[in-house]
C-alpha cells in the first residue's frame, strides 16, 4: 500500500513502512504503554517488542481514502486501560495527520497484555 498525492511540483508517495513507523513511534511515547506487542499471540503469551521492532505491533490498511490502523500494545500494570487506549488513539491520530497529511478514520487498539513497570 502507498498513498499518492499530487502537488504543483509533482507527486508525493507516502509508503506503508513510513506510516507504520510513525504510528509506532507516536504510540510508545504515551504514558502507561510498556511497548508494542506482536500481532499474533503464541500460546497466550504476548511478546514485548523493543523500539527497533515497533512496526510489528502495527497494521495499516487503506480503504479508499480511509486510513485504518490496528495497534497491538502492552500496558503497564495499575493504569486505566481505557484511558491509555484513548491517549494512544489521540496521539497517533494527531501525529500521523500532522506529519503525512493523511486522514485517519479509525484506530483500533488491541491490548495484548499487562506488565509490571521497571520502576
Amino acid at each position: 500500500m502507498s498513498n499518492e498525492m499530487e502537488t504543483k511540483l509533482g507527486k508525493v508517495i507516502v509508503s506503508e513502512e513510513l506510516i507504520v513507523m510513525l504510528v509506532g513511534v507516536a504510540a510508545v511515547e504515551c504514558h502507561g504503554l510498556v511497548g508494542m506487542s506482536s500481532r499474533k499471540l503464541k500460546d497466550g503469551i504476548a511478546e514485548l517488542l523493543g523500539r527497533d521492532k515497533l512496526s510489528r505491533g502495527v497494521e495499516v490498511s487503506l480503504d479508499g481514502d480511509d486510513l485504518i490502523i490496528d495497534l497491538h500494545i502492552i500496558v503497564s500494570y495499575g493504569v486505566k486501560i481505557p484511558e491509555v487506549a484513548a491517549n494512544v488513539m489521540e496521539k497517533v491520530k494527531v501525529a500521523l495527520e500532522k506529519q503525512t497529511g493523511l486522514t485517519v478514520t479509525q484506530i483500533n487498539v488491541h491490548v495484548q497484555g499487562v506488565r509490571m513497570s521497571d520502576k
